[in-house]
């Protein structure tokens, strides 16, 4: 079954390798399968939310995490317990050249219809990555945050707008 899949394309420019990748979980022996069910729903994911993008940007968007196994979550520092990239709902981007990560961010917020988004990292004028999560259209909050590093603690506030954002 696990053959069937990997031979799956999640969607027309995510393959079921990059979904479900994790340098992490291959280090420790981690099983990283979705269910079927898993995968349905990041189907979902991408056609609501990366492939909009990725016809936004006009190019390559690198795909750092889409989905995680519960197994997988719990060894990432700063893996929400409720993370919903354990549910395929959730996805960390990177610009690959054709825009910047806050020009990616800003699309998403302005564009797109989505769960939550939040500003990694980074620094006022560009974030570090982009997570983004889409649950429904009934269901999705349009919340929108910012990651906060103080010393060795991460905190999340509302997203307060970025210098070069327009």
């Amino acid at each position: 079954m696990a053959k069937k899949k990997e031979a799956e394309n999640i969607s027309a420019h995510i393959s079921y390798r990059e979904g479900t990748y994790s340098a992490t979980a291959t280090k420790h022996g981690v099983d990283n399968v979705p269910t079927d069910e898993h995968l349905e729903v990041m189907k979902v994911t991408a056609e609501k939310l990366f492939e909009p993008l990725r016809e936004f940007v006009g190019g390559a968007i690198r795909v750092n995490s889409f989905y995680r196994s519960e197994d997988l979550n719990a060894l990432l520092k700063g893996g929400a317990r409720r993370s919903q990239h354990m549910n395929g709902e959730a996805l960390d981007l990177d610009a690959l050249g054709g825009r910047s990560n806050a020009e990616m961010f800003m699309i998403i917020k302005d564009q797109l219809d989505f769960d939550q988004l939040i500003w990694e990292g980074g620094n006022n004028s560009e974030p570090e990555w982009v997570h983004v999560s889409y649950v429904s259209e009934k269901k999705n909050r349009k919340q929108i945050l910012k990651m906060v590093r103080k010393g060795s603690g991460i905190s999340y506030r509302l997203f307060d707008g970025c210098k070069t954002c327009s």
